[in-house]
């Protein structure tokens, strides 16, 4: 698991290899991955937007920028937490993904960044 804290934000990363939804035949491999956000902060924070920046292994990036996360722009209560799951495909075995939250403080409305930690996708045959 890959974790960080930015702006009293921890993010947690656990990224799953989808052989089930993977083709290797056709250079599609699909990663699930599942995110808990806990507000380690004395106020409730509302997450807006998202950035990833998703690179294979052929040095291939994809960017992908958008409101909330799953459809949703939750709000996280104080010492509490949000979670959820979504995926990604690659058109290699390996790669990564980073990027960050836009959030904001729920009772001044000042918004900020939190740093999603670099997490590795990998197929599970790469393993040893």
């Amino acid at each position: 698991m890959d974790v960080a804290i930015t702006n009293g934000i921890e993010i947690s990363v656990e990224a799953f290899y989808q052989a089930v939804h993977s083709n290797v035949e056709q250079c599609k491999y699909v990663h699930a991955y599942r995110i808990k956000i806990t507000n380690l902060n004395p106020f409730d924070v509302q997450l807006l937007e998202r950035h990833w920046d998703i690179w294979d292994s052929s040095s291939q990036l994809k960017v992908v920028d958008g409101e909330g996360v799953i459809g949703e722009q939750p709000i996280i209560k104080s010492n509490d937490y949000h979670e959820y799951m979504s995926w990604c495909p690659l058109t290699t075995d390996l790669g990564y993904m980073s990027g960050y939250y836009r959030m904001v403080n729920v009772l001044t409305q000042e918004d900020f960044l939190v740093q999603i930690p670099r997490f590795r996708l990998m197929a599970d045959f790469r393993k040893n």
